[in-house]
């Protein structure tokens, strides 16, 4: 059988032939001329949204169990604060060099210019970005942090109707998470009988994780196929010289800064991109870094030889906060972009406060998603428009796939430096990483079993199988 990054390039071409043809068979969806649904874009839209619905689903449960087993299993290590401490460094600096990038290419490509488009063409966002976001997605609204949302609508006869949604606040899982485990080291013995459950259910959560992964293939030719189908390319025209300079940043980010970062602290550039490259390629199909959440902390675990108990602390805080893409590098082009448009020059202190609000603003959103919660809070800053935000998005989803690639690859790349630089990187499982090995011993997990004493782990364990024995945190 191919090897999970064959299939997902498999799934890639099979998309983009499907949404060609259902792009050819008309619009979407229907309109007021009786036309008929495009019935292949439908089901092809099906078919990705119900794939990234399921990988959702199961990251609420698999984030809580997965910290709430790394830190009781954090017990007997000394450099835990150190390891934190190191990773939102890295965080920082990472953000820092994309913004840079992101600023550098604005003042380069100066996309405002030759576009035809007037501030009378922006509308209003809806919806933006506030520093107070930080405390509002920080503190938990319930024990699950899970939230729900009614939307009015109304239809064209007058009748109103509502709909009510319920999302879950990843960081405010975490918090949660932590605080639990925290509470079973001060608990102590008492607190054995809730771990060991703690850790069947990992186990248990993990298989079905694994199973819902296999699909990902068919996911992503729903995904790529639905999005040519809706978008086309025509959407490019007015915007193409926005779009390449999005593209170009987070090409320089990907392929240069990347592998700059990995060279100099030791790592080869090549294991990373091999190792990495299954949840960059899903993070550009299915545009969720959340969604891509159980394939990134999987890679980074498995084919990258990061500790489990680091990177189930590392990876989910990096999925909500680590987004070198979306917070840096679309924000400082977009925020230069809008400004052009509007006629509004932008001084050395703005370009500083772009700075600014990339490195600390992804803090500040992210109880929120989306690349233009982030923007609107960059323009805020700034004192621009946030009508200038509506010039952008016709082309968003096209230029949303490859900034939650570039975030994903962050959210793998920082976890690795900081194991490689605290010297409980598994080496030998960095340099020998096959992506085959995304679900090599996946039985094996499923069947460790945990003794009466609650002292040997399951998938979620304090060690990892085979190799890697030697690469405890």
């Amino acid at each position: 059988m191919p090897s999970f990054s064959v299939q997902i390039l498999l799934g890639l071409g099979i998309g983009i032939v499907l949404g060609a043809l259902a792009l050819s068979l008309g619009p979407v969806d229907a309109g007021t001329d009786h036309e008929t649904p495009n019935w292949l874009a439908s089901t092809l839209g099906t078919i990705g949204t119900s794939f990234v619905t399921l990988l959702k689903a199961i990251v609420p449960p698999l984030v809580f169990t997965a910290i709430v087993a790394s830190i009781a299993n954090l017990r007997k290590v000394t450099n835990a604060a150190r390891l934190a401490g190191q990773t939102l460094l890295w965080f920082a600096i990472t953000a820092l060099i994309s913004v840079a990038v992101g600023i550098g290419l604005g003042l380069i490509f100066q996309p405002g210019t030759g576009t035809g488009l007037s501030p009378e063409d922006g509308a209003d966002p809806g919806r933006s970005g506030s520093w107070l976001d930080f405390l509002n997605g920080l503190i938990p609204g319930n024990f699950l942090g899970i939230g729900a949302g009614t939307q009015l609508e109304t239809a064209a006869d007058g009748t109103t109707s509502a709909s009510t949604s319920i999302s879950f606040n990843v960081l405010q899982i975490v918090v949660i998470a932590l605080v639990i485990g925290v509470a079973t080291l001060k608990v102590g013995a008492k607190a054995e009988p809730f771990l060991a459950f703690n850790r069947s259910a990992l186990s248990i959560i993990q298989t079905v994780l694994w199973w819902i992964i296999r699909l990902a293939p068919i996911g992503t030719a729903g995904l790529i196929g639905y999005a040519i189908a809706t978008y086309g390319w025509d959407l490019l025209a007015p915007l193409g010289k926005f779009a390449i300079a999005i593209y170009t940043g987070l090409a320089i980010v990907l392929f240069v800064v990347y592998p700059i970062i990995l060279r100099s602290n030791g790592l080869r550039i090549r294991s990373y991109f091999k190792g990495a490259w299954p949840a960059i390629q899903l993070a550009f199909v299915s545009r969720s870094s959340i969604g891509t959440l159980p394939v990134t902390q999987r890679v980074t675990e498995r084919n990258l030889g990061v500790p489990r108990e680091y990177a189930s602390f590392a990876v989910p805080l990096a999925a909500t906060t680590k987004m070198d893409g979306c917070a840096s590098i679309y924000p400082a082009i977009s925020a230069i972009f809008v400004a052009e448009i509007f006629g509004v020059h932008l001084s050395i202190t703005d370009y500083l406060l772009i700075a600014f609000v990339s490195v600390v603003g992804s803090a500040a959103t992210a109880g929120l998603t989306g690349a233009l919660v982030m923007l609107t809070l960059t323009l805020s800053t700034l004192g621009l428009p946030l009508a200038g935000v509506g010039l952008l998005l016709a082309i968003d989803p096209m230029l949303d796939m490859g900034r939650t690639a570039v975030n994903v690859a962050g959210q793998v790349l920082v976890p690795t430096v900081v194991a490689k630089r605290e010297g409980i990187l598994d080496q030998e499982q960095y340099d020998s990483v096959t992506t085959e090995d995304l679900f090599s011993d996946d039985e094996a997990d499923a069947r460790t079993e945990v003794p009466d004493d609650g002292t040997a782990v399951a998938s979620s364990a304090t060690e990892v199988a085979g190799p890697r024995e030697h690469a405890k945190v």
